[in-house]
This record gives structure tokens, C-alpha cells and sequence, in this order.
């Protein structure tokens, strides 16, 4: 089983959470433990099953895991998703063609933590600005 401890902001100095990656033919589960709870996340994908774990168990708490895949200025196209099971995810900028694929789990210094809610906000903003470079 894969895992990868993250810093998360809104928490303690130095507070980490745990999220293990079940990889299995069928789907994409998460478990995630935070301060000594455990939650469980399945999705078709792991961006999908990342978001539902920080909307359930993170959000709630004031948490926002420091990785790429909390980035306000992160979003998986559907290739991404449906070959690479949604671990990778593009680096997104208003009215660019995004480039340059990072890991949802790693982090960098120019991840933009955020709520699930702004990060949505972002993608669809920036799919808008796309098709209006596409007229």
C-alpha cells in the first residue's frame, strides 16, 4: 500500500496526515487519517477520491493537505484521469494552455492551498478563458 504524509494547513505546527493509496483494478480508494480518525474515500479516479476526502474529513476541520492535489492552480484533464487514474494533475494558469503535469500527492513551492470549492472555481474559470482564446 502506498503512502504519503502531508503537511496541512490550518492545522497544528507541523501537523501531518496520512493517505494511503489502495491500488486496485476496480477503483480508486483513499484512506486518510487525521488526527487518530480514519476516513475512506472511493472514486473513479484518485483526484475524485482526494477531493471527497478533504471535503468529508479535512474541510470540516479547517484542513487543507499541502500537495499539488489541494492546489488552487491544479486540475487533471480527462486523460489524466481515465489513463493515469487521476495521480497526476496539470498545472493551470488563466488563459494558457496547461503544460506541465505534477503528482497529486507531491508538493512544490508554488502550490496555492485552497478548499475544494475555490479550487473547482479556478478550473472552471480557466476552461473559460481557453474557449475564449479558441474564437
Amino acid at each position: 500500500m502506498e503512502q504519503h504524509p502531508l503537511f496541512v494547513i490550518g492545522g497544528e505546527d507541523d501537523e501531518q496526515i496520512l493517505i494511503a493509496l489502495n491500488r486496485d483494478a476496480d477503483s480508486c480508494r483513499l484512506t486518510c487519517t487525521v488526527r487518530s480518525e480514519t476516513h475512506h474515500a472511493e472514486a473513479s479516479d484518485y483526484f475524485s477520491a482526494l477531493q471527497k476526502i478533504r471535503k468529508q474529513a479535512l474541510e470540516p476541520k479547517g484542513l487543507i493537505p499541502f500537495c499539488y492535489g489541494a492546489s488552487l492552480k491544479v486540475w487533471p484533464s480527462a486523460m489524466a484521469r481515465d489513463m493515469g487514474r487521476g495521480l497526476k494533475a496539470y498545472k493551470i494558469e488563466t488563459g494558457t494552455p496547461a503544460t506541465e503535469l505534477v503528482g497529486i500527492f507531491d508538493e512544490g513551492p508554488d502550490i496555492i492551498p485552497a478548499s475544494v470549492e475555490k479550487q473547482e472555481e479556478f478550473s472552471r474559470d480557466w476552461f473559460e478563458s481557453l474557449r475564449r482564446l479558441m474564437r
